[in-house]
């Protein structure tokens, strides 16, 4: 039943996903701004992953044709497919900190101060702030549940991906 709604109805899907993504993105600033937990360097990359999936979905869904939902999807796909590796990455050093964490540069500061050929492994290696656990919901941490919903979201445009070709 689900599959076929998928199939038969990819730009309102492709909409949920977009509210979904703005609601997550409003929750983050509500984490950050009201209860006043700070991101980290990999909590920030997973928001622009949340904002590129919000875009790319929200385009898909006001264009027109096929075409254009598809390759929207697509797009989206990838980044919440990078959006999954960089929460993953997170969920791991929380899991198994590293022996000396140390408070590392803060995001801006490394783009500002370093090429980005030279601070994306910084960002990646994380930091003592990427390993701390400042909140968790049933359990699991914020990269944890961020992990989650990237992979229903790759899962879902998926299998729209897969499925929206064959009923139009």
């Amino acid at each position: 039943m689900v599959f076929n709604w998928i199939s038969r109805a990819p730009r309102q899907l492709l909409g949920l996903i977009c509210l979904a993504c703005i609601a997550m993105l409003g929750f983050g600033m509500y984490l950050q701004h009201v209860v006043g937990l700070e991101p980290c360097p990999m909590c920030i990359v997973q928001r622009y992953a949340l904002i590129g999936v919000a875009v790319f979905t929200g385009i898909g869904a006001l264009r027109g044709g096929a075409g254009w939902w598809k390759t929207f999807s697509f797009l989206a796909l990838l980044m919440a497919g990078f959006g999954a590796f960089v929460a993953a990455r997170q969920s791991w050093l929380q899991w198994y900190p590293p022996e000396f964490a140390t408070c590392g540069r803060d995001f801006y500061g490394m783009i500002e101060n370093y090429p980005i050929s030279r601070s994306l492994p910084m960002i990646f290696r994380g930091s003592g702030d990427c390993t701390a656990i400042d909140w968790t919901f049933l359990g699991g941490s914020i990269a944890n549940w961020s992990f989650v919903c990237f992979v229903l979201f790759a899962i879902v445009l998926l299998i729209a991906l897969m499925r929206g070709g064959a009923r139009r």
